[in-house]
């Protein structure tokens, strides 16, 4: 695969690899439709490439989604259409590394699929309950139903309360699942009782354990770069807070759900000495107990 990357940096396309999974990406402003050129010469030059090592470029299998306002959208798809010749139809949803995409970037779809996954599982450990120990129950809640909630949950970031009350539903009925809670009872207690986050606590978790890796050289770079450092022009007691550049954005658009907003918004929130921590197993005891304490206070 180290070929193919040479061959997408020299046209200084975007570009993530994981295993076989190779997706190119682009971003552009809507009158700059000639920037695709580039998308379409570096296609070129990989099927050219799989061509010379006896591979194909499998029109089937690839996937294009634009991002963006729709109004915007539906200039954009007519030139994405044809890539080298290539038929590839624009779509609405794209499943990446089991995420569903989609091209508002709402997340529904992937929300709607998790929701009906996770109660699949659910309902059949709900007939094996009785018989099941309450270590072994837990077990297979964590395995079939917890595992799929924290699942690349960080992307939720900003999301709407009542998209994640879909997510929330889940957890409530795990918890009463697992602790055989009348359906009538309220449902907090209930978590607190299990020390379980409740949804949208678990995404903000998740951001700031990234941000404390990358803070550390523990992330990918692509993740550093996203975060910096705030220095104050003058001497303050906050420049050796550790605190972070929290950037200007539009609130009312999808940009105040991005990590580089995000991330430093929540970590600039936190006590200094959860911040300070010196390892990673450290600050995630510290960053629970804070959190925890938040959200059943």
């Amino acid at each position: 695969m180290l070929p193919l990357g040479n061959i997408i940096r020299k046209h200084s396309i975007n570009f993530h690899c994981y295993a076989d999974d190779t997706q190119l990406y682009l971003s552009i402003k809507p009158d700059e439709s000639g920037q695709l050129a580039k998308l379409q010469a570096c296609i070129k030059d990989i099927k050219s490439w799989m061509t010379h090592n006896f591979l194909m470029l499998n029109s089937n299998k690839t996937e294009v989604i634009v991002l963006g306002p729709k109004h915007h959208r539906t200039s954009l798809s007519k030139y994405i259409a044809t890539l080298d010749g290539i038929a590839l139809a624009s779509s609405t949803t794209v499943r990446n590394l089991g995420v569903i995409f989609d091209q508002d970037l709402s997340f529904n779809a992937h929300l709607k699929q998790t929701s009906r996954t996770a109660f699949f599982h659910l309902r059949n450990i709900a007939k094996i309950r009785n018989i099941l120990s309450q270590n072994d129950a837990e077990k297979l809640v964590h395995a079939f139903v917890t595992s799929r909630l924290d699942y690349c949950n960080s992307l939720l970031s900003g999301c709407s309360n009542k998209s994640l009350k879909t997510l929330q539903l889940i957890q409530n009925a795990a918890a009463r699942v697992l602790t055989r809670t009348n359906k009538r009872d309220h449902i907090s207690p209930v978590l607190a009782s299990l020390h379980w986050l409740p949804v949208k606590s678990r995404i903000e978790f998740k951001i700031l354990l990234l941000t404390y890796k990358a803070l550390n050289g523990q992330a990918p770079s692509y993740i550093e770069e996203l975060l910096v450092p705030y220095c104050p022009t003058r001497a303050l007691r906050s420049q050796n807070s550790e605190l972070l550049v929290v950037p200007r954005v539009s609130k009312s658009r999808i940009g105040a759900r991005a990590f580089s907003y995000q991330a430093p918004l929540l970590w600039n929130q936190l006590p200094t000495w959860v911040r300070g921590a010196d390892t990673v197993a450290t600050f995630k005891n510290k960053l629970k107990t804070i959190i925890f304490d938040k959200a059943y206070s």
